[in-house]
């Protein structure tokens, strides 16, 4: 499992974790689409706009390996903002390459490309 150095570990001064320290010995979680209703909570909202922000200050848009970014935080951006590369893709790899699709995520989360 890939290990991207320098990003950051949580939405700083929460609980919502942004990659995980080692494999999961049970098996490697999915990537799956999660749905994001309209009355989420604003914590919420903000940890999904964070996390793009530290996927876009990192990789741009260029692809990236899944190596040991959080799935569940990854499924809340997966299938819109966050995509596969590879076909078919693989959920449950951590080779698995993803991408960000600019123009969705510029649309969805505005605040993630400023400055």
């Amino acid at each position: 499992m890939l290990k991207h150095r320098g990003f950051p570990g949580r939405l700083p001064g929460t609980d919502f974790q942004f990659v995980i320290r080692r494999p999961n010995p049970k098996g490697v979680t999915p990537i799956t689409r999660r749905e994001r209703f309209r009355d989420r909570k604003p914590a919420d909202r903000r940890a999904d706009a964070g996390f793009m922000k530290a996927l876009w200050e990192n990789f741009g848009d260029q692809p990236f390996e899944r190596g040991n970014l959080d799935a569940g935080r990854l499924s809340w951006l997966f299938g819109r903002e966050v995509v596969a590369v590879d076909d078919p893709f693989d959920p449950e790899s951590y080779e698995s390459l993803l991408v960000i699709d600019v123009e969705v995520a510029r649309r969805s989360f505005p605040e993630a490309f400023e400055g």
